[in-house]
């Protein structure tokens, strides 16, 4: 089965060309106003988005990455300490905490949400944790509420890793909501130009509702400088450019528009798969709303790989987020963790398969996408 238009994992270039003359113009102005780091429109998108976010503070910085690293730098952990992540997610959130000489103490994934698994969290908490990352993995919350009240009943730290969520909601109990990464002490995100919302190049930004917190992470992020010159930090150099934030800015008015897009494929997704015995389409959780940065299947009976070539011979793409867990990445295997000690995060491993999602897919290429897979199952 055909389509008129090539199907991709993500689009960016139609995305583009329904803005253009938008994004265009804003680049045109850093370009007249030779504004290219700080200020100017790093400062109207820093104060847009932090109003996007219901107040909280916004910093950006050069990438997801070094938010997750300038957050750890700003809580003042010691060598040694301990942080609990998962293993079950991009290298960059155990990357950071190895960079910044921390330990990292790994909790296995929920099965569902392929998020962290909060019932298993609190066994690993000891005298000498500091800090949980949770990642709102493929663009659902963590679930928060809980991570939250253990972290008050231990005196911990939370650093969300929502480089995959921004605009994604959690949603309390009490039938509040708050954004995705302004839930914690601190949030971080990325945006990497296939995230929901994406830069044309590298780009990040840190989250706090702590007015103290925000003021270090900015200082942090610029060479630990509070007043030009005095150091009162050890920084980096970390800072989103001018034409990032320009396009940036633009593209943040369409962002719920954007998600919108998103859970509409995945819904027709949904749909057209219920019936596949070998697939469970993605569980979505009450307590948050899903961004759907990654639609993320289960295959089941080990039909994965052949189902991944069967679609690519068929024109199709299909991704593996993520094919090794991080205890078993040889660059950590100083950590000595071995196979079977995270045996969700190992099945899921092999078993995910993340489709097609992006905000410019259509009917006619949704429907060549299920029915390729349809036919590979009925085959």
């Amino acid at each position: 089965m055909k389509t008129n238009k090539k199907i991709q994992m993500v689009d960016l270039q139609t995305q583009y060309l329904n803005i253009k003359p938008e994004v265009d113009e804003a680049i045109q102005e850093v370009l007249n106003s030779t504004i290219f780091v700080k200020g100017g429109k790093v400062k109207t998108f820093e104060e847009n988005l932090s109003s996007y976010l219901d107040g909280a503070n916004v910093i950006t910085c050069g990438n997801g990455t070094d938010a997750l690293q300038i957050a750890l730098m700003a809580l003042e952990l010691e060598p040694g300490d301990e942080v609990i992540t998962t293993p079950f997610t991009f290298i960059a959130t155990l990357e950071v905490i190895e960079l910044l000489k921390l330990k990292p103490v790994l909790v296995d994934a929920d099965p569902d949400n392929f998020n962290i698994d909060v019932s298993k969290l609190e066994e690993k908490i000891t005298s000498k944790t500091r800090c949980i990352i949770p990642v709102h993995l493929f663009g659902q919350c963590a679930n928060m509420e809980a991570i939250m009240e253990l972290a008050n009943r231990y005196s911990l730290y939370v650093v969300e890793d929502a480089c995959q969520a921004l605009g994604s909601d959690f949603l309390f109990k009490d039938g509040t909501s708050q954004k995705a990464g302004s839930v914690g002490h601190i949030g971080c995100n990325s945006f990497f130009p296939s995230k929901n919302l994406g830069a044309f190049g590298d780009g990040g930004a840190i989250f706090t509702r702590d007015l103290t917190l925000a003021n270090k992470v900015r200082a942090i992020s610029n060479h630990g400088m509070q007043e030009r010159y005095y150091h009162d930090f050890v920084g980096v150099n970390s800072r989103l450019d001018g034409i990032q934030a320009a396009i940036l800015d633009v593209k943040l008015k369409y962002l719920n528009k954007y998600i919108k897009a998103r859970q509409i494929a995945a819904e027709y997704y949904d749909e057209k798969l219920k019936g596949l015995d070998q697939i469970c389409v993605p569980h979505r959780e009450s307590y948050s709303t899903h961004g759907f940065h990654q639609y993320t299947l289960i295959i089941k009976n080990g039909d994965r790989d052949g189902l991944r070539k069967y679609l690519n011979d068929h024109d199709i793409p299909a991704m593996i987020y993520y094919p090794v867990p991080l205890h078993l990445q040889k660059a950590y295997s100083h950590l000595n963790y071995n196979e079977g000690d995270f045996p969700v995060a190992e099945k899921l491993a092999t078993e995910v398969l993340s489709l097609p999602m992006h905000t410019e897919l259509d009917e006619e290429q949704l429907n060549c996408i299920c029915t390729t897979i349809k036919n590979y199952f009925n085959s």
